[in-house]
C-alpha cells in the first residue's frame, strides 16, 4: 500500500469521479486508474462502484477511507515538522556555559540567535568546563562553553576557539589603598581573597597560580557564584581574580591588570565529535562566533 495509491483513492472518493480526480491531482486518468486498481489488487478487494456518470465508494471503500485519511494527514503533518525543523521554525537548542561568560557572551549570543530564530526553544546550563563536558557526553548539552584546558583532555570534542579573556584584580572602585597600575600574582598574598565555590575553573585557576608563586592564599570569603563574588567586592570584603569581561557593567569595581605573564584564559565553543549537531545547534554556533568576534578579544588556538 503506497502513499500515492492512497492520495488517488481518498481524492476519488472524494470527488466521486476519476476524471475530476486525475485533474486534481494533475495525473493521466489511465494513471490515476491504474494506481486505484493495484490498490484494490493488493487489498482484494472492489473500492469503487464505478458507472458512467462516476464512481461511488463500496462498504469496503467506506471502511478504509477514515484510515486513508489518517495516514495522509499524518504524513503531510510530519512533513511539515520537518520543513520547520530545517527552517528552524521549530527545534531547540541545549547551551551549557560557564557562569562568568552566561550574563556576557553567551547571553549576548542568545539575544543575536533569539532574534533571528524567535521559534527555537533555547536551554541554558551554568556550571563548570568538568560538569559541562560531562553533560555532552551524556547527550543532555549539544553545546558547551568551556575553558580550553578541559577540552584538551577529551578527545571525543571538537571545539572552536571564541576568545582569550584576561584575568584581573578586582576591587572597589572607592579604594584608594591600592596605587599600583599592575600587579605580579605574587601580590595577592598581601590581600584577602574573595573565592568562588568549588567547580568554578576561576577558583582551580587562581589557585594554582598562587601557588605556583610560593604561597597559599587567604581567602576572606568563599563559596559564591560571580555575582556573588562581585557584590562581595563592592561591599570590600576582599579582592577577587576574574575576566576583565565580568566587570562590563560594574561602576563600584575598578581593575589592576598582572604584570608579565598575565593570567589568561582561551574560552572555546564545544560538542561531542561523533554527533551531528542539529540545524538549530548550528546556527547557534554561527551566533556565538559573531558575537565573540564583535568582543575583539585575541583568538585563541582552533583544535580538533
Amino acid at each position: 500500500m503506497q502513499l500515492q495509491q492512497l492520495t488517488c483513492f481518498v481524492t476519488v472518493a472524494e470527488e466521486r469521479n476519476f476524471t475530476r480526480a486525475a485533474a486534481l491531482l494533475h495525473m493521466a486518468q489511465p494513471s490515476l486508474s491504474k494506481q486505484v486498481h493495484n490498490l484494490e489488487r493488493e487489498l482484494g478487494a472492489q473500492l469503487f462502484d464505478r458507472n458512467p456518470g462516476g464512481a461511488r465508494v463500496t462498504a469496503v471503500g467506506e471502511a478504509l477511507l477514515p484510515y486513508a485519511r489518517r495516514i495522509l494527514g499524518d504524513v503531510e503533518s510530519a512533513r511539515r515538522e520537518v520543513e520547520e525543523l530545517v527552517g528552524l521554525r521549530a527545534g531547540r537548542v541545549r547551551v551549557g556555559s560557564l557562569p562568568s561568560l552566561c550574563t556576557t557572551l553567551v547571553a549576548d549570543s542568545l539575544q543575536h540567535f533569539h532574534e533571528e530564530f524567535p521559534a527555537v526553544q533555547l536551554i541554558v546550563e551554568e556550571a563548570g568546563s568538568r560538569q559541562l563536558v560531562k553533560h555532552l557526553e551524556e547527550g543532555i548539552l549539544d553545546l558547551a562553553v568551556i575553558v580550553l584546558p578541559a577540552a584538551r583532555e577529551e578527545s571525543d570534542l571538537v571545539t572552536q576557539p571564541l576568545l582569550t579573556e584576561e584575568l584581573v584584580v578586582a576591587l572597589p572602585a572607592t579604594d584608594t589603598t591600592v596605587t599600583a597600575t599592575k600587579l605580579k600574582v605574587a601580590d595577592l598574598q598581601r590581600f584577602p581573597l574573595v573565592m568562588f565555590r568549588e567547580g568554578y575553573d576561576l577558583r582551580s585557576t587562581t589557585i594554582a597560580a598562587c601557588h605556583s608563586a610560593g604561597f597559599d592564599p587567604t581567602f576572606a570569603v568563599e563559596g559564591g557564584d560571580m555575582d556573588a563574588v562581585l557584590s562581595f567586592v563592592e561591599s570590600g570584603l576582599g579582592v577577587a581574580v576574574v575576566p576583565v569581561l565580568a566587570l562590563r557593567g560594574r561602576p563600584k569595581l575598578r581593575q589592576i591588570p598582572f604584570d608579565p605573564p598575565r593570567l589568561r584564559r582561551t574560552i572555546v565553543l564545544a560538542r561531542l565529535r561523533h554527533v551531528q549537531p542539529s540545524r538549530a545547534a548550528q546556527a547557534f554556533q554561527s551566533a556565538v562566533m559573531r558575537t565573540a568576534a564583535e568582543f575583539g578579544y585575541e583568538r585563541g588556538q582552533s583544535r580538533g
